[in-house]
């Protein structure tokens, strides 16, 4: 019988990532999520009522990760999509927060993957989360569009030193039913379909399936994919 993949999934106490363990786990996955409050990651991973685990770290604290990532032993699917939603401009700079996004998303990620890297197969498959802003920034973007740019470098860099195992990326546009759009004003959201190709915004289901995609086949490798509807036509 073959043995069930292990998936981990850094950022899964909500939204995508949330979504996507559920979906891992019920086509057959071990799947294990992480937030940064312990308890409560266990009490969704429980809620779920498909066998999920629960780890509690926080990115940010790279040099912990180590430490809090001690029990897992192997993954075959590592899904990297935390975030934290920030504010910052060059006129109004908050060092703080900056250094803070940067250190979460861009040594955060890479440390995980560092970590675990020794527990990974040769057919397991790394999967970042970027995000629109570094091709489409807006007001107080800055530091988004920053790392989310930093997330294709690191696509590129670690699909050519991980090999055979593979790396990529999604880079998802605004996502209208995640917590963090689904109460905008309807205004804003219809300013966006307006100027989005599909007439559409991007759903949490659409970008599932990318990433089962990006998961699943054997030639997607090194790939940053833009889900955006064609916005970035416009």
């Amino acid at each position: 019988m073959t043995e069930p993949k292990h998936a981990l999934i850094v950022g899964g106490t909500s939204g995508i990532g949330l979504a996507l363990a559920r979906r891992l786990a019920e086509r057959g996955e071990q799947v294990t999520i992480t937030g940064r409050d312990a308890e409560r990651t266990r009490k969704l991973a429980s809620e779920t009522g498909l066998g999920i685990g629960a780890i509690g770290l926080d990115l940010a604290e790279p040099e912990a990760l180590a430490e809090r990532l001690a029990g897992v032993d192997r993954v075959d699917h590592l899904i990297l999509t935390a975030i934290e939603r920030d504010s910052n401009t060059v006129r109004d700079y908050s060092i703080e927060r900056a250094r803070r996004l940067v250190t979460l998303k861009l040594v955060g990620y890479t440390e995980v993957v560092h970590t675990l890297l020794g527990r990974m197969r040769p057919d397991a498959c790394v999967l970042l989360f970027g995000g629109l802003a570094q091709a489409r920034p807006y007001p107080g973007s800055l530091t988004v569009s920053t790392v989310n740019g930093g997330v294709i470098g690191m696509t590129r860099a670690m699909a050519s030193e991980l090999a055979p195992i593979r790396v990529n990326a999604i880079h998802p546009g605004i996502i209208g039913d995640t917590p963090a759009w689904e109460k905008a004003p309807d205004q804003v959201l219809e300013a966006i379909r307006a100027r989005t190709p599909t007439g559409r915004l991007v759903s949490t289901a659409d970008v599932v399936e990318a990433s089962l995609f990006l998961l699943d086949n054997r030639s997607a490798n090194g790939m940053n994919l833009a889900l955006e509807g064609g916005t970035l036509l416009k």
